[in-house]
């Protein structure tokens, strides 16, 4: 149970004060009668609120992707610097979205987002392999040697990274890499073990689960019900290691 203008709020009609304001101007109506107490209790899981017409929806959990851009730090919140949790609506932050993982300020591409801590750990455990996959613009070109070395394992001084796939990209200084753990810099400093420095990076997939490419950078959208459970899958070590076909959910930014 809980109070019937954080409900609205969780719901996406605003803040906890615009939500009080629908309440006071009569409309959100439940059982087809207008309610105006703010304090009322409802139980989220079986109320039917409808705000000006529009059935307001709770989810038990939320799933995000979000294309993040460089210059934006993967954190729910800081003092000084824009964090991806700007990006999305207060409803969402409101409900505890956070980050799958983090970017790097300076890299790019998917990031996923999720109310649920477990599935969130679970995807980021090493020992489940849950790819994240990466295209990387180089200082040089990377061969044969460098593939070999990231699939026996780099080590980077503080730890030894587990093997990684590498696809070199002909005719470019640029490759596709596959990783199944996170740690600081990782990428970057595989590629740097191997005398190269990365120039640029971008998230391609996670999961599975590719970038939207109708996502701009900045903009975000809703997982669909199938996305969800394949990263559900994931989690559990059944990825089947392709990048999902994309529907057309709403896109937002």
């Amino acid at each position: 149970m809980m109070r019937l203008d954080k409900y609205l709020t969780l719901c996406g009609f605003g803040t906890r004060a615009q939500a009080r304001a629908l309440l006071r101007a009569g409309r959100v109506r439940i059982g087809g009668e207008p309610a105006r107490n703010p304090a009322q209790a409802v139980d989220e899981q079986t109320v039917c609120a409808w705000v000006d017409g529009e059935r307001a929806q709770y989810r038990r959990a939320l799933h995000v992707m979000l294309y993040k851009p460089a210059g934006i730090l993967t954190a729910a919140r800081d003092a000084r610097r824009r964090t991806v949790a700007d990006l999305l609506p207060p409803a969402y932050v409101a409900r505890g979205c956070m980050p799958v993982g983090r970017l790097d300020m300076d890299t790019e591409g998917l990031l996923l987002l999720t109310t649920d801590g477990q599935l969130a750990h679970r995807l980021l455990a090493p020992r489940r392999h849950v790819e994240k996959v990466y295209f990387a613009q180089l200082d040089g070109p990377v061969d044969e040697a460098d593939c070999a070395a990231f699939a026996a394992g780099l080590a980077l001084g503080d730890f030894t990274a587990l093997p990684a796939r590498l696809e070199p990209l002909p005719g470019q200084c640029a490759a596709r890499v596959a990783v199944c753990e996170g740690k600081f810099h990782q990428v970057k400093r595989m590629f740097q073990a191997r005398g190269r420095q990365v120039l640029y990076l971008k998230r391609l997939s996670f999961g599975g689960l590719a970038l939207d490419e109708r996502l701009a950078p900045g903009a975000w959208r809703d997982l669909t019900d199938e996305e969800a459970a394949a990263l559900y899958a994931a989690a559990e070590g059944k990825q089947n290691g392709g990048a999902l076909l994309q529907p057309k959910p709403d896109v937002r930014a």
